[in-house]
């Protein structure tokens, strides 16, 4: 099981299995959310198993999406689009990430901070990564 808290420890969870690629966004919402840009992993909500979580909190933050985090520490957790079953789980909350866990790409580079550069040599997109039709 992949252990997650949020820095307080007032929220803790546990899955089995995620997403090993780590998206990264860098839209300003996440941006704002995070202090600088949102690191993300994914697995189904429901595969989620809480130990503790009188502190989790969901925020609306857009009309298509709503955002878990703890009200206690500030801790930015979650981000999951209404209606859909996966939720995307902060990497930085991960208490150990399993060693095959990497970034993969990241996206709405565009909306990026001034500050930095994106360097990684992995895909960028400028807004949000095309969907792959299997």
């Amino acid at each position: 099981m992949i252990q997650a808290s949020c820095e307080c420890g007032k929220v803790r969870f546990q899955f089995p299995t995620a997403r090993k690629e780590i998206t990264v966004c860098h839209c300003s919402q996440c941006r704002k959310t995070s202090g600088h840009l949102w690191a993300a992993t994914r697995t189904d909500f429901d595969s989620l198993h809480f130990e503790a979580q009188d502190t989790l909190t969901w925020y609306q933050s857009s009309p298509a999406a709503r955002r878990g985090f703890c009200a206690a520490c500030g801790s930015s957790l979650f981000y999951q689009i209404n209606g859909e079953s996966g939720v995307a789980i902060a990497a930085g909350c991960l208490d150990s990430a399993p060693e095959d866990f990497h970034i993969a790409k990241h996206i709405y580079a565009q909306d990026k901070g001034t500050y930095y550069e994106i360097n990684d040599p992995v895909s960028v997109f400028a807004n949000h990564a095309p969907t792959v039709s299997t």
